[in-house]
């Protein structure tokens, strides 16, 4: 779903990317990226909650919460590497940590996801 939703943004910002290379970076690649990211966040989660007839319970809080905080990160960092560290540019150093975010999420929500089938499973043979 998330795929699918962010590809025209993906695409643009990959074509801008390979469109302006060597140049100074366009708006249009992060300016898209972040439009998606906070309309799926806030609009999405807004009409999912509105939407249901009685209040749900987030059952699994670990996978939810590393992902919330993760997604205010991402917004953070972002102003963090093009506003205040380098103004404009990200460099590669920049790059490559923000590259490895993106596995240290994967790997902390699927440790999140085993922790809580554990428990799941725990209380089951109880």
């Amino acid at each position: 779903m998330a795929l699918g939703s962010s590809a025209p943004e993906i695409l643009l910002s990959v074509i801008e990317s390979l469109k302006n290379l060597g140049l100074k970076a366009g708006e249009l690649g992060p300016g898209s990226i972040v439009g998606s990211g906070a309309f799926n966040l806030l609009v999405i989660t807004g009409v999912s909650i509105i939407s249901v007839d009685e209040p749900k319970k987030i059952y699994d809080l670990g996978v939810y919460s590393c992902t919330a905080v993760f997604s205010i990160f991402a917004y953070a960092w972002m102003y963090i590497v093009l506003e205040v560290i380098s103004p404009g540019i990200v460099d590669l150093s920049e790059a490559w940590l923000t590259f490895f975010f993106f596995f240290l999420l994967v790997g902390l929500a699927f440790g999140f996801d085993k922790l809580q089938q554990s428990k799941d499973k725990n209380k089951m043979s109880q």
